[in-house]
This record gives C-alpha cells, structure tokens and sequence, in this order.
C-alpha cells in the first residue's frame, strides 16, 4: 500500500459503497436528518444522490464525515 493509501481512511471505498452503507445503517430518513440534502430527502434513491454528490464537493464531504464518524462493526 502506498504512503497515500495508508493515511486516508476512505482509500478503496467508492462513494457508491460509502453510500449504500450508510443507507443501509441509518435509511434515507435519518440519513436526511443528520444531513441536510434534499437528495436524501425528496424521493431518494442512489442514483440521483450519486449525480448530485459526483457534482457536488461540499456536500460530498459532509457524507465522507458522516461515514467515517460512524461505528462499523469488524468484519
């Protein structure tokens, strides 16, 4: 593994699979309410969030956060 790869914490997670994870953890109504985007909120499905995160850097950050304050259980 690089240097690079080492420090970051989110190296080979895709902000698909972040996602789906943390849908999977909190469901799109509390994934709304710890993050205010309308896109977790108005009909939301993976699709439409990726587009708008892809597009969108601060609020992809805000997700990143999320993901990685969260709890994962070891596997």
């Amino acid at each position: 593994m690089t240097e690079s790869g080492a420090r970051d914490p989110l190296h080979g997670v895709t902000l698909e699979r972040l996602l789906k994870r943390l849908v999977e953890k909190y469901g799109w109504e509390e994934l709304g309410h710890r993050i205010k985007l309308k896109c977790f909120s108005n009909e939301p499905s993976i699709s439409s969030s990726l587009k708008f995160l892809r597009k969108t850097p601060w609020a992809r950050e805000k997700v990143e956060a999320l993901y990685l304050q969260t709890q994962w259980p070891d596997h």
